[in-house]
C-alpha cells in the first residue's frame, strides 16, 4: 500500500515516520515537539495553523523536503 494511503487511513504515524522519514524528527516518530507560530518555515506554518485538527492534508514542499 502506498505511504500516502497509509497516512490518510491514520495508520500508526509514529511507525510510518520511523520507517520512511528522512527528517531529523523521523527517529522520534515524527514528533516536532510544541510548535509556535513563526517557529517553522512559512509554508509549514500556513498549513499547521490554518488546518482543521485531526485531518490529514495534502503533502507540501518546503526547503527541507516534502511534508
Amino acid at each position: 500500500m502506498a505511504l500516502k494511503q497509509q497516512i490518510n487511513r491514520f495508520e500508526a504515524f509514529d511507525r510510518l515516520a520511523r520507517e520512511h522519514s528522512q527528517c531529523l524528527s523521523g527517529h522520534v516518530g515524527g514528533d516536532l515537539g510544541i510548535l509556535g507560530l513563526g517557529k517553522m518555515v512559512p509554508e509549514f506554518d500556513d498549513v499547521v495553523f490554518n488546518a482543521e485538527m485531526g485531518e490529514a492534508h495534502a503533502s507540501m514542499s518546503t526547503q527541507f523536503g516534502y511534508h
